[in-house]
Parts: C-alpha cells; sequence; structure tokens
C-alpha cells in the first residue's frame, strides 16, 4: 500500500501569506490544505491528519482584538494532537506569545513583521525530524491486556541476550527507538554520542546498532560522528540501520554503498511498522551470518573467493599463497561449515 503524503495545513484570512506559506511548505515536499477560519480549519483537521499547522492569530480583517488563531491551536489539539502548530502574526504580544506556546501547545511563535523564508523552512525541518508521540498500541478490543504485558510477551518469544546499540543525539527519538527495540527483545545500550557508543562497542557484543548520521543537536549536517560510527560497526560486521533526517538520494545512496548498511530510514516518514519490519530482517541477516564466525579472518577471504567461482590455483595467486595452503583452508571451512563440496559452501554465502 502506497504511503500517504505528509500533509500541512494553513489557516490566514490573508490570501498573500496564503500562497506565501503554501508555496514554502510544498516546496518541503508536503502537501497544503488552507483554511481561513477557525470552523474551516476544525473541518480539515477533523478530515484528514497533519505534521505541521501554520495558524494566524487574527482571523478578523483589521481586528487587533481578535485570536481565533488560539481557537484554531485548540483544536488543533483536539483532532489532530500528533500536528505541531506554528504561531505567525503581525499583532500579538509577548503575553500572547506565552501563552501559544505554554497553553496550546504551539511550536514556536513568529512575526510577520520579521517573516524569513529560509528561517521559516528551518521551523518545517525540525517539525518534519521530531520524533513522533511516544503512543503504545491499543489492546484489541475486550482482551483487557495492557501494552506492558504485551510487551513483555513478546520480548519472551525473543532469543534474551541480543544486544542493540541506539546512538541518537535527540532524547525523544532515543526514547522511541529503545522501546522498540525492548519490544523486540534486544538488550538496549542507548547512548548520545560517539564517545559512548564507541565505549559499548569496545566493551560488548552488539548485534545491531541504530545510528543517527549527525550527533551534533542541530540541523547541521557537517558532523560525521554518525559515520564514524559506521565504519565500525562495518569492520566488526554488526548490522546497522540509519535513522536520521538526512534525505538527499545521493547521500542515501553513499552510505549504502560505503557502509553496508542493513536499512535507511529517514526521520520524516518514520514509521513504527516499518522499522519493526526492518529489525526483524536485519536480526535474521545477523543470523544467518553468525555460523561464518567460527571461521579465521584468511579462510572468510578464501571462502568468498570460492563463492565467486574462482579455481584454488586462482585463490592462491590472488592472496599469496600457496596452492596447498588454500586446500588445507577449505579442509578447515567445510569441517567449521559442515559441508563437503564446494557448491555446498557457495551456497552457504549466498543464502547469508
Amino acid at each position: 500500500m502506497t504511503a500517504q503524503p505528509l500533509r500541512a495545513l494553513v489557516v490566514d484570512d490573508d490570501n498573500s501569506w496564503q500562497q506565501i506559506l503554501s508555496e514554502i511548505i510544498s516546496d518541503c515536499g508536503l502537501e497544503v490544505d488552507v483554511a481561513g477560519s477557525v470552523d474551516e480549519a476544525a473541518s480539515i483537521l477533523k478530515f484528514q491528519p497533519h505534521r505541521l499547522a501554520v495558524v494566524d492569530l487574527s482571523l478578523s480583517p483589521n481586528d487587533h482584538n481578535n485570536v481565533d488563531g488560539l481557537r484554531v491551536l485548540d483544536a488543533i489539539r483536539r483532532l489532530d494532537p500528533n500536528c505541531r502548530g506554528i504561531l505567525l502574526t503581525g499583532f500579538a504580544t509577548v503575553e500572547l506569545a506565552v501563552t501559544a506556546l505554554t497553553d496550546y501547545g504551539a511550536f514556536t511563535f513568529l512575526r510577520k513583521e520579521s517573516f524569513h523564508r529560509s528561517q521559516f523552512r528551518d521551523i518545517v525541518y525540525r517539525i518534519l525530524v521530531s520524533p513522533p508521540p511516544l503512543s503504545a498500541p491499543a489492546p484489541a478490543s475486550g482482551t483487557g491486556t495492557s501494552s506492558a504485558a504485551v510487551r513483555g510477551v513478546t520480548a519472551l518469544q525473543k532469543p534474551p541476550n541480543e544486544k542493540a546499540l541506539v546512538v541518537e543525539d535527540d532524547a525523544g527519538w532515543r526514547s522511541i527507538l529503545e522501546e522498540l527495540l525492548n519490544d523486540a527483545g534486544f538488550q538496549v545500550r542507548a547512548c548520545a554520542s560517539f564517545g559512548d557508543a564507541f565505549g559499548y562497542l569496545r566493551r560488548e557484543k552488539i548485534t545491531l546498532a541504530v545510528i543517527d548520521l549527525s550527533l551534533s543537536n542541530s540541523l547541521d549536517s557537517s558532523n560525521h560522528d554518525g559515520y564514524q560510527l559506521l565504519e565500525n560497526t562495518k569492520a566488526e560486521g554488526i548490522p546497522s540501520i540509519v535513522v536520521s533526517g538526512i534525505t538527499e538520494t545521493e547521500e542515501i545512496q553513499r552510505v549504502y554503498s560505503e557502509y553496508s548498511i542493513s536499512s535507511y530510514i529517514e526521520k520524516q516518514t518514520f514509521d513504527r511498522a516499518a522499522f519493526r519490519r526492518v529489525v526483524e530482517e536485519a536480526r535474521l541477516k545477523s543470523q544467518s551470518s553468525s555460523e561464518f564466525n567460527v571461521l579465521t579472518g584468511r579462510e572468510r577471504e578464501v571462502l568468498d573467493l570460492l563463492a565467486q567461482g574462482l579455481t584454488n590455483k586462482e585463490i592462491a595467486e590472488k592472496l599469496f599463497i600457496t596452492i596447498n595452503t588454500v586446500k588445507r583452508h577449505l579442509k578447515a571451512i567445510f569441517e567449521k561449515l559442515d559441508v563437503h563440496t564446494r557448491s555446498a559452501a557457495a551456497a552457504k554465502v549466498a543464502g547469508g
């Protein structure tokens, strides 16, 4: 089934501002709904969910005392609680701004007279990569089973000795990823920095890593700590999942090719069910490749070349060893993998 596009709501009684805001938000990849009043906004909010809403405080022309925008923010809290609201106005006092942020749950407050497109795009981006709410799925009707009990049963069905490393500098995302991995039966080691993560990699046997590419806790993508950690997990053969706000196609392709990651998930379109699926896929990959852990580094090199169809002579030339040494390595490989032919050994590699 095709994923539903992310949507945004613009609530402003000025057509010019509706066009400006809709244009910028559309450029950020969202589909935009537009309303000019509280009633129109409420009707739209009831119809489908939105990721963000930009709301003008005054929805009555030339009325500086009109605060219908606060009513819209209240409707968002009631009808679309996962939607993040941005209050945009030319009339608000500091007191009203504080009210919007604290009492009505607005994400931020902007003044029209000092509006900047680049600043607004940054705010939209921050909302898109902000963590989704921590809400456990409701139990099936009539079962009376608590979510904690469901998690406990799920965990008991999984091997208890698997450890997952979560490296994420945003506390909200860290909590979500830790919860989902706990549900999957992992012991989770969660941290926010390269140093802490590298320490876990040195001290413990990690079977899965979930890593954010940028650990600078900002929109600056120049931080490369996540990439350095991927180099380590690749070298250790640890299946790794990237959860990142970076969406450039070329960069995603580069991360796949250079770091051999299991999966790349964009924060903007994060879906719990999809994350659970890729975790299970990575787990199966890890379990299938674990049988090769009994091989030495040289034996694995010989096996990989054999799987490519090379003869003993070609393997020897490739690795600068003698043919008799190749034969000794193959004998050890066959015994360790419990196979008896070259084709069976090659099939093991293909299956892993």
